[in-house]
């Protein structure tokens, strides 16, 4: 049995809680006895990424410490799990925090990592019935290095036809305040997403990342286009538990 610690990244907390749910029943059906410290909040991503390395370093700082036990922590997020494990080394590389920071990079996963890299486990007994194509989100594919994993589990879930889409590596354009920022582009990026999953057939788009799914959930919506975005969690805790 595994003790597990979970890490809920801020749009899962504010905008998919259900995701994080599911993620949560997920591990605790597979055996797993899962900690959450209600006191930790970001880990300090948005602020990093925006230029604001002192005031991310202490977000992070906090985060070290809400993750204390020497358990493995999981996040529905590859997004900030790449982060975490590509920014902590150099941010605290002169710190008295170096080795719990070290400490912590080595024992984050992303979700569907720690299904398939420590459970050991592919087929989850979901069923779905929908054609759809995944896309790999940036944190999870560039800085965590998971491709294969995803369509692991996916492929053994009942009834759900799994069609690779053209510009499944491509990024989606919301990149956080790069989508403010460059708006125009931004579009462009959701647009050629968007436009290479449609031509799969598919009915949804699945990723590890809700950042992604609500930037292009977003375009889908203001163009009215027949196509839904959907986390890997959600997908795989259908038919587990009566959903």
């Amino acid at each position: 049995m595994h003790q597990v610690q979970i890490f809920i990244p801020c749009f899962v907390d504010q905008l998919y809680p259900e995701t994080g749910m599911n993620m949560v029943r997920i591990l605790e059906k597979l055996g797993c006895t899962v900690h959450y410290n209600a006191k930790q909040t970001c880990c300090g991503q948005p602020a990093y990424n925006a230029g604001y390395k002192e005031e991310a370093k202490k977000v992070a700082t906090k985060f070290i410490h809400d993750f204390q036990e020497d358990y493995y922590i999981v996040a529905p997020s590859g997004s900030c799990t790449g982060y975490v494990r590509s920014a902590f080394e150099e941010m605290f590389a002169d710190s008295s925090e170096a080795s719990n920071s070290k400490k912590i990079r080595g024992y984050l996963y992303e979700f569907t990592e720690f299904l398939t890299d420590i459970l050991k486990v592919e087929d989850l007994g979901a069923s779905l019935n929908i054609k759809a194509t995944y896309h790999d989100a940036c944190g999870a594919l560039r800085e965590c290095g998971i491709k294969a994993g995803p369509r692991k589990l996916l492929e053994k879930v009942k009834g759900l036809e799994l069609i690779e889409m053209l510009e499944c590596e491509t990024c989606c354009g919301f990149g956080g305040t790069f989508a403010i920022k460059y708006e125009p582009i931004s579009i462009g990026m959701a647009q050629t997403k968007v436009q290479s999953a449609l031509a799969t057939g598919a009915e949804y788009i699945i990723s590890t990342d809700v950042s992604c799914m609500m930037h292009i959930q977003g375009y889908i919506d203001k163009n009215n286009l027949p196509i839904k975005t959907i986390h890997i969690a959600d997908v795989l805790a259908m038919g587990m538990f009566g959903l």
